[in-house]
């Protein structure tokens, strides 16, 4: 792949992740204002389980596939190609079926232990969309071993595209006829469904339009090929979803723990719903921390190939660099949310409920970011085992934590858990990747960008210390928030460019504004 090529190709993906994972996390908010909280718990309380599951199904498939068959195109090996996409496609046959009946078969007590019957069918529904998402991973990683990445980039958008538009829809067509909160839950899971099969179909029609899709031949499939194969992408794959299951498992230790303090805490209201108000802050984390890691998504793969040359100093600015875009982005993000809780809460949610779990969540997400890119640094540098042994650690300490702190301050304590916790592996993931390689961790630039946050923070944020914000309307509310960004963001560039802390070279490193910066 040439140069220019890639660059493309790496803009693409990442335009196309950013917008992707935009879109799986903005429909939330119209969700919860139209089937409410509980819905909204539910589905925020089954959606990890299902994650888990299809991270342990599809991930790392694409990456094996894609390095498979590009050294086999490099070696002139067709046949080789052949069994590489005929493996992968009955390993993606073997896993859906194994997923998706384990999640069938124990649904009753998986629904149970995340707070009741009501998530079952929820569960089930979305679980059947594993039987088809195995095969999706398999087209992507078959077209990036070609050097196309736009079908996996356009392939993404069209997957959640449909699947938050159907999930809107099929809310509010069930709430206009009254279903039950269970099976409005049930219902919406259909989109998720929908999304991967669209996806699915796409890819397929790519395929088969395609002059790379495999090519006839005389020579017979067997067994005992396919066990080669098997073995050769499952030795590949299986570090990688260790890796990526991790971080997912984090959200799954809420599920079934959070559920459990909330009982013993005695709630007068049902487990979905206080559920659905922790919900609200999870959303807005996630858009918080999709946008980070989203612009220096092209960042891990240039520190991979820096280390295969034992570029060193490469490295090291890398490093420094991600690091600096992450809280660029991350410090005003967290900042505005904390700043910006209640109104915000009521201009998208409706009212003000759970406005402190917003806020302790928003601070928890500069820590997610950084997190998310220690991990990656970490992959980067060949410490994938070690990275996962990391998030695991986080993982039990988030179980812990939750036991401990749930059942006596309530769904508030979920979040300062995930804060402690984030904190934590952000501390740990720098002193790892610091001890085998000396970056500078407390650069002048952090402390101007904090400083700069803070500021913007405690302009937009004291008008709603002395103002009855609770009493707002949505669209007072709505119209504060958006007049607190646009002065927020105003007074957050200001200062950075005053201070001289944002310069050509860092805007031309980011993938979507580098674009025009050169």
């Amino acid at each position: 792949m040439s140069k220019n090529t890639f660059i493309k190709s790496t803009f693409i993906l990442t335009l196309a992740t950013l917008l992707s994972k935009m879109l799986g996390s903005l429909f939330r908010i119209p969700l919860q204002n139209i089937a409410g909280d509980v819905v909204l718990g539910i589905f925020t309380l089954v959606y990890p389980v299902y994650m888990v599951t299809l991270i342990l199904s599809v991930a790392g498939i694409p990456i094996a596939i894609s390095k498979l068959i590009s050294e086999a195109r490099v070696a002139g090996q067709d046949d080789d190609i052949r069994k590489i996409y005929k493996t992968a496609s009955l390993l993606g046959l073997l896993f859906g079926l194994v997923s998706f009946s384990v999640i069938a078969a124990f649904s009753s007590p998986i629904s149970e232990l995340l707070g009741g019957e009501e998530s079952r069918a929820a569960l089930l529904l979305v679980s059947t969309s594993l039987l088809a998402a195995p095969y999706m991973a398999v087209y992507r990683g078959y077209f990036q071993g070609f050097d196309d990445m736009n079908p996996t980039a356009y392939s993404q958008v069209i997957e959640q595209f449909v699947r938050a538009g159907l999930i809107i829809l099929i809310a509010y067509i069930l709430i206009a006829q009254n279903f039950s909160d269970e099976k409005v839950a049930g219902g919406i899971m259909i989109g998720s469904v929908a999304g991967v099969l669209a996806s699915l179909l796409f890819l397929r029609f790519l395929y088969v339009k395609s002059p790379h899709r495999v090519k006839a031949s005389q020579d017979r499939y067997t067994f005992g090929d396919f066990m080669e194969w098997a073995k050769t992408i499952l030795v590949i794959s299986f570090p990688i979803a260790v890796g990526t299951v991790t971080m997912a498992l984090l959200n799954i230790v809420d599920s079934f723990t959070v559920p459990f303090g909330l009982e013993k805490l005695g709630v007068e209201q049902s487990i979905s719903y206080v559920y659905g108000i922790y919900g609200r802050g999870l959303s807005l984390v996630q858009i918080a921390t999709v946008f980070a890691t989203s612009v220096i998504l092209p960042l891990v793969p240039l520190l991979t190939a820096r280390k295969k040359e034992n570029d060193e100093s490469g490295m090291r600015s890398t490093i420094e660099l991600t690091h600096r875009l992450t809280h660029l982005i991350s410090w005003p993000a967290a900042v505005g949310l904390f700043a910006l809780a209640v109104p915000l809460n009521i201009a998208l949610f409706t009212n003000a409920e759970g406005s402190l779990v917003i806020a302790i969540l928003g601070v928890s997400s500069i820590f997610t970011s950084l997190t998310i890119i220690g991990t990656g640094v970490l992959q980067g540098m060949d410490y994938a085992k070690s990275a996962a042994w990391i998030i695991i650690a986080g993982v039990a300490l988030k179980l812990v934590l939750n036991l401990v702190f749930v059942p006596v301050l309530g769904i508030e304590g979920a979040g300062y858990t995930t804060l402690i916790v984030y904190l934590a592996l952000t501390i740990y993931n720098t002193t790892f990747i610091y001890k085998r390689i000396r970056f500078r961790i407390f650069e002048h630039t952090l402390w101007k960008i904090i400083v700069a946050s803070c500021v913007m923070g405690g302009v937009i944020g004291f008008p709603t210390l002395i103002f009855p914000v609770e009493n707002w309307s949505r669209i007072v509310s709505f119209l504060y928030v958006l007049g607190s960004i646009v002065v927020g963001g105003l007074i957050y560039v200001l200062l950075l460019y005053f201070t001289k802390a944002l310069d050509q070279k860092t805007l031309k490193s980011m993938p979507l504004v580098g674009k025009w910066f050169v």
